[in-house]
């Protein structure tokens, strides 16, 4: 119980993202339509700022995937996971630390790591 308490914060702050880009995405399809990987194309080869962080929330989007492959051992399970996340962001993202710290009853390392074995760790 006392590690719920702890996490309250991110919970509801995970919670407040995925709703809200629910909601920002649904409007945004309205607006202009499902094609957003023409869209941000079009932004990446402006060469303006706009470009820019296209470009560079894409590479979080990449490293985000490749962590939740990694957690779950390149699993097939994790990599359609992760395939899922990449496209759609914080959507996918945020209820699976949810779900992350759910089952893992709050304990932050097992949210990151997973289940692994720390007899390999690095040694100097």
């Amino acid at each position: 119980m006392e590690s719920n308490k702890k996490h309250t914060f991110l919970k509801g702050l995970l919670i407040i993202q995925t709703i809200g880009l629910l909601l920002y995405t649904v409007i945004a399809i309205q607006h202009d339509g499902g094609n957003f990987l023409a869209r941000a194309q079009e932004f990446v080869v402006s060469m303006k700022w706009i470009g820019q962080f296209t470009l560079d929330f894409s590479c979080y989007l990449m490293l985000s995937a490749l962590w939740i492959a990694w957690r779950n051992k390149f699993s097939g399970q994790s990599i359609a996971l992760a395939i899922m996340a990449m496209t759609f962001g914080i959507l996918v993202f945020a209820p699976y630390i949810l779900y992350l710290l759910a089952i893992e009853k709050g304990d932050l390392k097992g949210v990151l790591i997973g289940r692994r074995n720390n007899t390999t760790a690095h040694q100097e």
